[in-house]
């Protein structure tokens, strides 16, 4: 909703308010300044808890006046400090100079002082400066729309530019106003970033009162949204300035600044370790916030405090076997998840804690025998029950409509629980009714709980008894089958993550997957823009192809196309490049799938082949190569397509020399299937596998193999001293 609107508009949706609506509004343009203020006034009174006038005001043009006589007060304040003696100086009165003009506002000058002039003094100025913020306060609380039209109408920098008033009082209201605004998830957080003069302002003003400090600080929780955004406070000295705010006297004081330091260490290093340095009246910081996350404290501070020592400990800035985290934090973060504490704590707490031991197995465990864990998240899933404890018709209400929030906290907490250790995880999926609700949380329309659903599947879906066990019982593919036909990309991730694991050669649940159409929709995964998409869908293929028959090779490269499988061993991305070598590893296995594929597509494969032994690549992606070309060189005939290649042979010869003992090892390997013969009593392999020899001989080869019979790794020497002794003679 625009602030001016356009007249055909304006004329239909004026028809609808009220007369008493646009009185107040004819008051702000009274000339005289005291009837000026006292409309204001009125106007705050009417809209406090009204939404309705609230709108009807905006629309009838209030926001552009009120931010008139706004900006006209504080010019009237600064003229009578700056320009005392001057011969616009009138006894107690200042004119507003032509400059302060705006669209909509009243034209003001000694000469044209008309019905609509205010001519203010200073004591009026800033009174009726700060009732116009207040009522801009207050405009703010009403729809979202309103807070648009409001943002529209500049508010922010209007405001913005009100701090520099000296008043402490209309400095205060500013700040209110401006947080009220902020919050709001419909304003653009950039805006206080626009001038670079803004934040170091807002820091200087934390120190002028418990109100200041209070708004400042949730201005910078609600507008600090990125890294960026946290490096920036940091810069202005956020911790330096905020961390005494920790021992105010004012609750809410401590709470805003425990709140900001939770946002400003959230996944930030560099804050985290500052934090964790810093001392408040004598105590380090991690010291202070173990004492507000005590049982004796408010539950919001609990759960803030245990969020800034979890944040802390992921960045690494606390060890995770810390007493803080292994006896403060985590404990309390449990305590979070019974059914005795609100919606939003358990939902809170269960996903701080599911962040907090996400990447370490001893905490899971820890958390795992903590005040009974894996059966309180079970209650998640029955909230609000039909014997609930619920009195409050609105809270009831409430939680009705936010119960999926505690169904994805859970499936995110469990996830994290079970992503390591194999008792866990069984204790999981024995928990009542668990697969069921997984397999239910994958249909549900909220995509966050499908998404969270998901993710404890793919957690538990890396145990090898649950593969065959729970996940072929509830045939948990068949949901997550459906899930990859239409779903965001974030939950394609996850569930084609998850398709991988279930296609691996022990799952039973791989066989109905692949005559489910699999195989091209994880193709269709391959020419995806994500690179994540890719790699899971060449990961699912390569499972797929493990030891698998020559007719689902033949199908798995069919649907693939040689064009995309040689596109992918160009990928830019290294995970990609990876998983395709580990494709054709697959295909290439067994001598007459390898001699088959070969005869194919062997020019092409061996292009490719060399380009990767060229080119600037990992040592994991070239091992990976040899590796390949092992597998080629085991086959009867395609062996043939390396003896007379000799660019291949020399870089196999260079590999060997190697300074890598893995890269080493890959090639030796590709030596002993080219020189090795099983079929030996077939004259013709024999001297072909004689021919092999004589040629690698002449290369160098066989000197190399050689010396490496002396090499320290012990592996290596093994195998060449094996090669040697069978193949050739010594001396």
């Amino acid at each position: 909703m625009a602030c001016l609107l356009e007249s055909p508009l304006r004329i239909s949706v004026l028809s609808e308010v009220t007369a008493t609506s646009r009185h107040y509004v004819d008051r702000l343009f009274h000339p005289d300044p005291q009837k000026v203020l006292q409309g204001v006034i009125d106007m705050k009174n009417a809209v406090i808890g009204n939404n309705k006038q609230k709108t009807n005001l905006i629309v009838l043009g209030a926001v552009p006046r009120l931010l008139y006589l706004l900006q006209q007060g504080l010019s009237s304040s600064e003229l009578r400090t700056e320009v005392l003696g001057s011969e616009l100086r009138t006894e107690g009165a200042v004119v507003l100079a032509s400059e302060l003009r705006t669209e909509g506002a009243v034209v003001l000058d000694s000469e044209l002082s008309t019905e609509c002039a205010v001519v203010l003094s200073t004591e009026c100025a800033v009174v009726l400066s700060t009732e116009c913020v207040v009522v801009l306060g207050s405009l703010a609380m009403g729809t979202e729309n309103n807070i648009k039209s409001l943002v529209d109408c500049h508010i922010i920098p209007a405001l913005l530019q009100g701090l520099v008033c000296p008043d402490l009082i209309f400095i205060e209201a500013c700040l209110r106003c401006l947080r009220t605004v902020f919050i709001s998830p419909v304003t653009p957080v950039q805006l206080l970033y626009t001038d670079p003069t803004v934040i170091p302002h807002l820091m200087s003003l934390l120190s002028r009162s418990p109100q200041t400090q209070d708004y400042t600080t949730q201005i910078f929780s609600h507008c600090c949204k990125s890294p960026e955004h946290q490096t920036v406070l940091f810069n202005h000295g956020a911790i330096q300035n905020i961390a005494p705010m920790l021992i105010s006297p004012s609750y809410k004081v401590r709470m805003q600044a425990l709140k900001c330091f939770s946002v400003l260490a959230y996944e930030n290093i560099q804050v985290s370790m500052t934090l964790v340095n810093v001392l408040v009246d004598g105590d380090l910081l991690s010291q202070v916030f173990v004492r507000m996350l005590q049982r004796d404290q408010p539950i919001e501070m609990q759960l803030t405090a245990a969020k800034c020592l979890t944040y802390m400990c992921r960045a690494g800035a606390i060890r995770t076997d810390d007493r803080c985290i292994v006896l403060k934090t985590l404990p309390c973060l449990v305590r979070m998840c019974s059914k005795e504490r609100l919606l939003e704590e358990r939902v809170e707490g269960a996903e701080t804690l599911a962040y907090l031991m996400e990447p370490d197995v001893e905490l899971q465990r820890i958390a795992s025998v903590t005040d009974h864990l894996v059966a309180t998240l079970a209650d998640y899933f029955k909230y609000p029950s039909s014997v609930s404890a619920i009195t409050d018709i609105k809270r009831l209400d409430h939680d009705m409509k936010h119960a999926h929030e505690l169904r994805q906290a859970a499936f995110k907490l469990y996830a994290s629980l079970g992503s390591n250790d194999e008792d866990i995880r069984k204790k999981i999926t024995e928990t009542e009714n668990m697969m069921d609700r997984i397999v239910s949380g994958l249909s549900e329309s909220s995509i966050k709980v499908r998404l969270a659903a998901v993710r404890c599947l793919h957690s538990l879906s890396r145990s090898v008894q649950q593969l065959r066990t729970s996940f072929h019982d509830h045939a948990v593919w068949k949901p997550l089958m459906k899930l990859l036909q239409n779903a965001p990309e974030e939950v394609l991730v996850m569930a084609s993550s998850t398709l991988c694991n279930l296609l691996l050669e022990f799952s039973p649940s791989k066989e109905p997957i692949l005559e489910s159409g699999v195989i091209a929709l994880m193709c269709g995964l391959t020419q995806s823009d994500s690179s994540a998409l890719r790699v899971n869908g060449i990961w699912a293929l390569m499972n797929m192809a493990f030891q698998a028959d020559q007719k689902l090779k033949g199908e798995i490269v069919r649907a693939l196309g040689t064009q995309q499988l040689f596109r992918l061993l160009s990928d830019p991305d290294t995970n990609v490049l990876m998983k395709t070598l580990g494709l054709l590893r697959n295909l290439l296995s067994t001598r007459p799938h390898i001699d088959q594929i070969m005869s194919s597509h062997g020019k092409q494969i061996m292009q490719a082949v060399t380009l990767i032994l060229e080119g600037e690549h990992s040592i994991e992606v070239k091992e990976q190569t040899l590796c390949i070309l092992a597998n080629i060189a085991d086959g009867n005939t395609a062996k043939e397509l390396i003896m007379t290649n000799d660019d291949i042979l020399q870089k196999i010869k260079y590999y060997m020399g190697h300074s890598n003992v893995k890269l080493q090892l890959a090639a030796t390997f590709c030596i002993s299937n080219l020189i090795w013969n099983e079929e030996d009593n077939e004259a013709d392999a024999m001297t072909g596998c004689q021919e092999r020899q004589d040629k690698l001989r002449e290369l160098g080869i066989v000197d190399i193999l050689h010396k490496l019979t002396q090499a320290l790794d012990p592996n290596l020497c093994e195998r060449c001293d094996t090669h040697v002794r069978a193949h050739y003679v010594v001396g």
